[in-house]
Formats: structure tokens, sequence, C-alpha cells
């Protein structure tokens, strides 16, 4: 199972004054230190979710970790010595103790070394605004009542929410009170099956690792193996005939909004696209996995079939 880390990424925003806080760029990286309970437990190939009071602010992959070390000064009550401080930005004196509930506007002060950490995940970032809560961010965490800016969840449980998401888009284009009744329950029916299709992902697997072709390291459980042909035309597996996609990615690929030039090599984002940066970002860029001269012959008819007027 993949562990998930949900952080808190404040900025301004925060109550607690206990230090001068942290330079993060969510969709870049995230930084704390050895002062933050779970510091040393974040490791690369871990999931990471940002969320402030709004919600969650997005997901990715922690693709590299760096450390280092600096000075830093940590502000504490006067009265009673902890640093469960706070500001108080109408009222006087200026801070409140969480702990002893003094008031006084100057802090203590004291400087520390503090072992430094920064994660990068910008390759596989993929925006969360509005999709959950900050209540249903909490509820995700293992332990839904921690306090902890850093706090342990599998990222199971947030994927299901996320994929969740999806679902809940239809009903939220319904006027309300429109809601009409939805049948439940379960039927028997007869599927087609892709025969070969889990050794097919295994051996992209084996070639690329966790890795999605446009946007970088993703978890297993978030790629899916795509065709770069129509298999349901061929019905067969061909060598060196497909890529590892994230879900959406595979989706907007089937659909042509997602594409590769077959002169530059390059990604190319279809115009109706370009309004979510998540996917205006991939525009001109190579590819997060190395091509072969098949799969350019792959994605050249491809992109024949989808963009003919491009």
């Amino acid at each position: 199972m993949t562990t998930a880390w949900m952080v808190l990424a404040l900025g301004e925003a925060r109550e607690h004054a206990g230090n001068d806080g942290y330079d993060d760029n969510p969709a870049e990286h995230y930084s704390w230190d050895s002062t933050v309970q779970n510091h040393a437990r974040p490791a690369v190939g871990d999931v990471i979710a940002l969320w402030d009071k709004a919600g969650l602010i997005g997901v990715s992959v922690i693709e590299a970790i760096d450390t280092g070390t600096a000075q830093k000064t940590l502000y504490s009550c006067p009265s009673c010595g902890k640093a469960d401080i706070k500001r108080r930005l109408r009222d006087k004196p200026s801070y409140r103790c969480g702990q002893c509930r003094h008031l006084f506007d100057d802090p203590a002060t004291q400087t520390r070394t503090v072992t430094t950490y920064t994660s990068r995940h910008a390759k596989a970032w993929m925006d969360g605004r509005g999709l959950l809560s900050a209540a249903e961010v909490r509820a995700l965490c293992d332990s839904p009542k921690s306090q902890l800016s850093m706090r342990p969840a599998r990222w199971e449980k947030l994927r299901d929410a996320l994929l969740a998401t999806e679902e809940g888009d239809a009903a939220n284009d319904l006027e309300p009170g429109s809601w009409s009744e939805v049948p439940g329950g379960h039927k028997v029916t007869t599927v087609r099956v892709r025969v070969g299709q889990d050794a097919f992902r295994k051996n992209l697997l084996k070639e690329h690792g966790e890795t999605c072709a446009f946007t970088g390291p993703a978890p297993a459980a978030a790629l899916e193996a795509a065709h770069l042909y129509s298999y349901a035309e061929s019905g067969e597996h061909h060598e060196w005939g497909g890529l590892l996609f994230r879900r959406d990615v595979h989706t907007l690929f089937d659909r042509g909004q997602l594409a590769v030039s077959p002169d530059s090599g390059l990604i190319d984002v279809a115009d109706q696209l370009h309004a979510y940066p998540v996917y205006a970002q991939l525009h001109g860029r190579r590819t997060a996995v190395e091509l072969r001269p098949e799969h350019l012959v792959w994605l050249a008819a491809h992109w024949r079939i989808h963009r003919t007027d491009a």
C-alpha cells in the first residue's frame, strides 16, 4: 500500500506563530524541518497532498527530497515557555498563549540548528482546488483528529475520494431540487474482457517503472496500460505499442486531446485543454519516458487520426 502525506500549506494564513513558517510553492515543492513531527518519515515515491483551510490544493508524488541545515528562530510564550502561541489580528496585546492563556506583545525567542527538508514534486502535480473540503481531507488522515501539519494517510483512500468527485460532477450541474431518483441494486451482464491486459501492463511497468509517460512519476495504482492504437480493432498487444498513462491522461489521449507531434516529438495539448493549468503545462514538453522508434510510429498514426487539421 502506498503512503500518502497530508501536509498543511497555510502560508501567511496560518494562526500558529511559533516559527516564521516555510517557503512553499504547492505545485513544485513543500518545505519543513526537524521541529515538525513525522519530519523524517516521508520518502521518495510517497504521495503528497497539500491542503489549507479551504480544502485540497493538489496532489503529487515525491520525486526527490532535498535536505540541509539551517538556523531557525523559534517563538514561545514568555510566561510558560510553550510554543503554542497565536497572533491576534485585531486585538491587543498581539499574542495569546494556547496553554496558559497569557496575553503579550513580544514572544520569547531562541535560535536552534535544524535539519531542513524540501520535497520536489512538480512532474506529477495535479491541481485539486474545489475537489475536497478541509473537513474531507482531515477525515482521510489515519488520525482524523490530529493537529499535526504532516499527517499520514493511505493513498487508496485519497484516490477513491478523488474518483468519487468525478461521479459527483454531473449532480453539481443540476438545479437545487431537481434531483431525480437513481435506481440502485445490481444486475448480471456479459462484458468483453481484454485477454492479456494484465501481462501487457506488467511489461510496461517493468520497462518504464511507475511513470506516466506524459506527466512523470505516479503510484502504480494510478497508472493504466494505454495502447497507442485501437486495440478494439486489432485485438493484439504489439510490442512497444503501449505506454503507461494516468487515468485522466489516458482518457484525453484516447480522445486525441493529448498527442505527440511527429515533427518535434513533443507533447501537444489541444486548445480546449489550455484552460486547465495541469494540462496546459504539458504543451511543448518532452515525454517523461524515452520513446523508441516503434513508439513514434504508433504515435504518428495517432496524430494523423486525431490532428488531421493540425
